[in-house]
């Protein structure tokens, strides 16, 4: 009898630890989806930051400029539905990255090349950013698809995380990616 008492306190413990680190792991998962997403909404206020400043410096024709600055524009002050507009910023930029000459065009000029520098550098964060916040929501999405978080709901009423799905390299990809989809961005 106190046996039979003892077994089943030690099996109610058990089950309370796994429960209770189950549900502490999902907690931590959803606090480093949070840190993933506030990094990646960060390289994506830099990277539109930094084409506004790109289309402002003067290094591009005026309705280059133009264009780059609306589609940064677009982007940064998109709230809900953030990929589209991010999408199109990448395509503007890689189509004023694929100009041909581009690059050679601005040498000598002050400022260019760290300007240059600083966009491939907010472009290759946002690549970065996106990446680990995707792998944080698969991460995520994989532990509250287990059979005792369901069971016990301790995912709560959350809803679960979406992927942030974007074009986000300034390399084209064969000669589609040449501007065969891009807008034409030469005067």
């Amino acid at each position: 009898m106190i046996v039979t008492i003892l077994l089943a306190v030690v099996a109610v413990a058990i089950i309370g630890v796994y429960v209770s680190w189950r549900a502490g792991r999902l907690d931590r998962l959803h606090a480093r989806l949070e840190a993933a997403r506030a990094a990646l909404d960060t390289a994506l206020v830099r990277r539109s930051s930094t084409a506004l400043e790109l289309a402002s410096s003067g290094l591009l024709d005026p309705a280059t400029s133009l264009l780059l600055a609306s589609v940064a524009h677009d982007a940064r002050s998109a709230r809900d539905s953030q990929e589209l507009p991010e999408s199109d910023l990448t395509r503007a930029l890689r189509a004023v990255f694929g100009q041909p000459g581009f690059r050679t065009s601005l040498n000598g000029v002050d400022g260019a090349e760290e300007l240059l520098t600083e966009m491939e550098s907010a472009a290759h964060q946002v690549f970065l950013a996106r990446k680990f916040y995707n792998d944080a929501v698969a991460a995520t999405r994989d532990a509250r698809r287990r059979p005792l978080v369901r069971l016990l709901r301790l995912a709560g009423g959350a809803p679960p995380p979406g992927f942030f799905e974007i074009e986000d390299s300034l390399v084209g990809t064969g000669d589609a990616g040449q501007g065969a989809d891009l807008p034409h961005l030469t005067g």
